[in-house]
This record gives C-alpha cells, structure tokens and sequence, in this order.
C-alpha cells in the first residue's frame, strides 16, 4: 500500500478538515493500517462521534444547571435527588423519555413527524461545527463561518413549522405559527447585530473575528451586543419571548404530539442551542478563547465565558415576565430594529474615518469606538425603551376602550 499523502485529492489541507489537526492525527494514525480513503472516512467520523457527543451532554449539563440555577433565583431546591446535587437529573430524564411509548397521532405525516427531530439536532449540530474552541482548535474553519452559522441555524424554522403541520393537530399548528412569525421577526436584527462585527473583523470566519478583537466586541458594539443577545432569546424560544408554550389554548406548542425519544430530541436541541448561543456569543463578542496563557488554556477561557452566557440566559428567564405576542412583535420591529440600524450606521462610520490606509483598526481605534459606541447605546437603548413602552400601553388601552362594554372590565391572562 503506497504511503498516503494528505496533498492529495480530498485530503488536501485546504479541504473542509484540513485545518483540523485532531483530525490529522487520527488519520495519519489509521492510515498506518487501512488505505488512504478508508483513513480519511475513520478520522471524519470520529471527529463527527466527538462532536456529537459532546454537544448532547453539554445539553444535559445545561440543562442541569439551568434548573439548579433556576432553583436558587426563585428561592427554590431544584432537583436534588438523583445523584449528588442532583446531577444525574438528566440521565434519569433521558432513561424516562426512552422507555416511554412512542406516538404518532392519528393522520399526521408520518415521515415530516418524525423527520423533525432529526433536523432540529442536525441544525445544531452543524451549526456548532464551526465554533473555534481554542487558537486553531475549530472542528471546521471557514472563511465565511458567520453566513454558515447563519444558514445552517434558520433550518429551524422550517422544522418547527413542519413539525406544527404534520402533526395534524391545530393548537401545535398555532404554536408553530407563532413560533415561526417570531424566529423570521427576530431573524433580520441578528444579521444586522452580527454584520456589524464582521465590518470591524474584516472577515466572517470566526476565529479571525477572535484574533480581531484586541477589545472584547462587547465593548466595541454594545447596541451589536444588547440586540444579539435579545434576538437570540426569542429565538431560542426563551422567556420573556416563549409565547409558542404559553398559552392555554396551544397546550405545549409545536412539539405537543411529541413523545419518547423524539421528544427528547427536540429538548436537547433547544438546551444545546442555548449552549451554542453562548458559544456563539463567547466568540463573537467576548473575545473567544483569548486570555492570559491562551496557548495552553484557551479552551478554558472560551469555557469560562461560555457559562457567562448561559448564566445571562438563565437569569433573564427567572427575572423578566412573559411578553404577549403583540409585545415581542412590537419589541423586534419598533426597538431593536432601530437600534441594529443606528448600530450598524455608526460602526460603517467609525470603521470609514478611524481605520488606515491599509483598512486596518489599532488598539486605539477600538477603544475610541468603545467611547463612543457605549454613549450612544446608552442613549439609544433609553430613548427607544420609552418610546415603545407608550406605544405598547396606548396601543393596548386603545384596544380595551375600543368595546364600551368590556372597557370597564379588567383583563386576566396574558392575551
């Protein structure tokens, strides 16, 4: 057998692995045994089994933690049963949801029912590939890394809305409407949040945005930080925006007919999405896994900033009301929506008059942006919370005076 050559064909270190050099090592490893392409097809599946698989116990940690979390912001024990501290919850959980029966209503399209699942894992699963875990540790690089997360995570929406309709059952059609109306909403001022990043970065692979940020973008772009991280909670379905599970009249939303193991699925999907978001977050504005010895532990840096997002995540669920629907619409296209516009003019400004010949930003530059950027996100955030609270409260008094018979009576629900 000829001794394989990693320039060649498919193995070529500008394919879609070949920056990865945990998958060099596997591969020069089995190509000592197996021929070249056997090799490459060993090396990519282990490294797809390690994603995987680190992905859904991250999810059962998550969710874990969430619930202790949870447990000790609303003066509460959480589970506290099953292993110390309660830390084998999710495995019992996991046991539970297998042994259950799984169901298929009565008339519901059996392959677009069971589909769904898979797709909202594949999404998550795909979409964490790209996630720079340390300096030159990322299990795919890709120069156009912020599109990919992008085109990958709005797979989501599809399967949320395929999972409504092919359940043959209206309240998780209602759910999934609802859910869908909120994702495509909250869609355009994450892009806009996001494309002023990649306009400072100069680039949308995601780790030459970490090794731009010689100040955390966070600092840089806090109106980019403020919408992202708003944006990103309602897509994630999240409180104060879970309106698809919040209703009396939808039961559980999109995913009422699930059962068993498909059900299971669906909630390490939105668990893990959690930790992919604070991921995504960790490197998109904290700086990634930059940090003191960042050679050796960067990976616990970009760890460390990671649980900050979950921990912001968590607190704003056990903190903030739910919103009605007429709310999270009002609150995506008459407050953020501004601020990711005003956003994005003043960094398209900044980026015009501070970077050099060569379009490069020093130190300096984004420590002047920081300035400014926090004065008007500042500004920006008070101005248009005022202005859309008086729009949110007129337009509701304006609906309740509208019928003189009911105008007097007081509202109950969240509807």
């Amino acid at each position: 057998m000829r001794p394989c050559n990693l320039t060649d064909g498919m193995i070529s270190p500008d394919g879609v692995l070949g920056g990865n050099p945990l998958f060099y090592w596997i591969y020069g490893l089995a190509a000592n045994v197996v021929p070249c392409w056997l090799a490459y097809v060993i090396a990519g599946g282990v490294i797809m089994l390690i994603l995987i698989n680190a992905v859904l116990l991250g999810a059962a940690i998550v969710s874990w933690g969430e619930r202790r979390l949870l447990g000790r912001f609303q003066n509460r024990v959480g589970p506290n049963r099953w292993g110390p501290f309660g830390a084998l919850q999710p495995i019992a959980d996991l046991a539970k949801l297998i042994t259950k029966e799984d169901i298929i209503p009565y008339g519901a399209d059996r392959l677009a029912f069971t589909a769904v699942p898979v797709i909202m894992v594949s999404s998550l699963l795909l979409a964490t590939a790209v996630i720079p875990f340390a300096k030159d540790v990322a299990l795919v690089d890709l120069n156009v890394g912020v599109l990919f997360v992008l085109a990958v995570s709005s797979l989501t929406s599809i399967a949320i809305f395929t999972a409504g309709w092919a359940s043959n059952n209206r309240y998780a059609l209602f759910g999934a409407g609802r859910a869908v109306a909120v994702l495509i909403s909250y869609e355009v001022p994450v892009v806009l949040s996001l494309l002023g990043v990649v306009i400072v970065a100069g680039s949308m692979s995601l780790g030459d945005i970490v090794v731009a940020q010689a100040v955390p973008f966070f600092l840089v772009q806090p109106l980019a930080f403020f919408v992202f991280l708003a944006g990103m909670s309602a897509e994630l379905n999240r409180t104060p925006f879970d309106v698809a599970e919040a209703e009396s009249e939808i039961i559980a939303g999109y995913h009422t007919e699930y059962s068993g193991i498909k059900f299971a699925l669906i909630q390490a999907a939105e668990f893990g999405g959690a930790l992919f978001v604070s991921g995504l977050i960790a490197t998109l504005f904290l700086a990634g896994w930059a940090g003191p010895v960042a050679d050796w532990l960067g990976w616990l840096w970009f760890l460390i900033k990671t649980f900050i997002g979950i921990f912001l995540f968590v607190w704003i669920r056990s903190t903030f009301p739910r919103l009605r629907l007429d709310q999270i619409m009002a609150v995506c296209w008459k407050f953020l929506m501004p601020l990711s516009f005003i956003n994005l003019a003043a960094v398209v400004l900044e980026v015009y008059f501070l970077r050099d010949a060569n379009g490069v930003l020093t130190t300096a530059d984004l420590w002047i942006m920081a300035a400014i950027n926090l004065v008007l996100a500042v500004v920006s955030i008070t101005f248009f919370g005022n202005l859309i609270k008086e729009k949110v409260r007129s337009g509701s008094g304006g609906a309740r005076s509208a019928n003189p018979v009911t105008s007097g009576l007081p509202t109950t629900g969240t509807m």
